[in-house]
């Protein structure tokens, strides 16, 4: 029998195409099934952006079946974490929930190489965030 997720975190832009995509791929690929991840858009794409899905391929994680989402408020109320890249007054707020609010550069209509620094500062940002989540539950 498998455990549950000893965490939940929503990762929240305006196009749930390319931060918050690669946030998930991130946390997906690092913390595995010690966290539960979603990801959702105030107003999503209609597709993953391809610049977005290429940086990630070139670190072996695949986004590429990805699909943006909907942000619901049932999303974010089952998640301990919530952390937003842009998207402003979209976002609903709930108390007793984690919000964290990260200025990144928008990937969108950038080619890979453009989208290159803002993936590595997302990756930084993922393993200092599955260190606190572990720290927190003892992990």
């Amino acid at each position: 029998m498998s455990s549950s997720p000893l965490a939940s975190v929503l990762f929240v832009c305006v196009h749930n195409a390319g931060r918050s995509q690669m946030a998930a791929g991130f946390l997906r690929h690092l913390a595995g099934d010690r966290v539960e991840v979603r990801s959702a858009g105030s107003v999503p794409g209609d597709r993953v952006n391809p610049s977005a899905v290429a940086a990630m391929a070139e670190l072996g994680i695949d986004i590429a079946d990805q699909k943006p989402k909907v942000l619901t408020t049932e999303a974010v109320q089952a998640s301990d974490y919530v952390i937003t890249m842009g998207c402003g007054d979209a976002c609903p707020i709930f108390p007793g929930k984690k919000y964290l609010d990260w200025a990144l550069e928008d990937p969108a209509g950038k080619g890979v190489e453009s989208v290159r620094p803002i993936r590595d500062e997302i990756k930084a940002r993922i393993e200092a965030l599955v260190a606190e989540i572990d720290a927190q539950q003892g992990a």
